[in-house]
């Protein structure tokens, strides 16, 4: 039976189960980090630097990268079940509240037709298409980094941002380790920023233009996930002193969790780099670095809870001011 036949009960009960059962099977989304061929390969670009650094003493990978001391951690099994929770409750609850950047897409489309007329309708050939793909992207990560500047400047966001700081180790699940308020923004001001490319675009090519797409998603971000769950380990891999400059490696991410304050606010990029040299925000490691990981004022353990992560950032609103991480 389709279920966009169902109605009444029979719909409600189908669309509960759904919520609960979604976050299960997030290996066959291709829009998580946790979709297969992302997992896929992560693990096997950890093999790769496991064998390539070898030097420094290790012998064997899975005591290295996935040891009870990281997966079992505390910090990790409050990885878990926020993970869970939220992906069921953030969908139905608070994905509403995030700005639509279709909305804003028609109303710049319709702005531009109200002051310069119909639309050209130049149609989007090869190069229109692989222009819109790259502008689209750099909106987009342009975008992310403006939302990450910000949950470290202000400190009335810096309280709900810190429920994924309080990480103190890294695995996967630690991407879902955001406050519903962190992803609202998160999600808001990269649909704002692609939200008037998709407008510009749009009025540019009477609505013949697209990004190029892979597996269902953008060209660039599909690339990007192949390595983005390497951000959330404990693996160490640089793009060395050039390309560090240009992208953000899982090393410099991990930097960017890290307790010392000279790490503090450094890093902010979600794929590029470029934004963290105009904005001075860019950390580039000389060597691997050893650091621990977490809040480093001992307060982690306030959050390693589901309601803690809920619940904390709104008791911190009113208790005493602490300045924001690093910025």
């Amino acid at each position: 039976m389709d279920p966009s036949q169902l109605e009444g009960l029979p719909r409600l009960v189908f669309d509960v189960a759904l919520a609960l059962f979604k976050p299960l099977f997030a290996f066959n989304q291709y829009d998580s980090f946790l979709y297969w061929p992302f997992l896929v390969a992560a693990l096997v670009l950890a093999v790769l630097v496991f064998l390539l650094h070898r030097d420094d003493g290790a012998r064997n990978f899975f005591q290295r990268y996935f040891s009870r001391a990281i997966w079992g951690h505390v910090s990790a099994k409050a990885d878990y079940k926020f993970y869970y929770v939220n992906g069921v409750l953030f969908p139905v609850i608070f994905a509403p509240l995030i700005l639509s950047g279709a909305w804003l897409s028609t109303q710049i489309n319709g702005g531009l037709s109200a002051i310069f007329g119909d639309s050209p309708g130049h149609a989007a050939g090869v190069g229109t298409m692989a222009l819109y793909t790259v502008v689209f992207f750099l909106a987009y990560d342009f975008g992310r980094y403006l939302a990450h500047f910000v949950q470290h400047r202000f400190d009335i966001l810096w309280h709900f941002h810190k429920v994924h700081h309080s990480a103190e180790v890294l695995t996967p699940f630690t991407s879902f380790r955001v406050h519903p308020i962190d992803l609202i923004l998160m999600a808001s001001f990269p649909a704002a920023t692609t939200g008037v490319v998709d407008g510009l675009f749009d009025y540019w090519s009477g609505g013949t233009a697209s990004n190029y797409l892979f597996f269902g998603l953008h060209a660039f971000v599909f690339v990007y996930n192949l390595i983005g769950n390497l951000r959330h380990t404990h693996v160490w891999l640089s793009y060395g002193p050039v390309f560090s400059r240009i992208f953000v490696s899982p090393a410099q991410h991990q930097i960017h969790h890290s307790v010392e304050e000279r790490h503090w606010g450094r890093n902010i990029g979600f794929a590029l780099a470029i934004w963290d040299r105009m904005f001075g925000t860019l950390y580039v490691p000389a060597e691997h670095e050893q650091f621990a990981m977490g809040l480093g004022d001992g307060t982690e353990g306030r959050y390693h809870g589901v309601i803690g992560m809920y619940w904390q950032p709104f008791r911190e609103l009113f208790g005493p001011k602490g300045g924001s991480h690093g910025l």
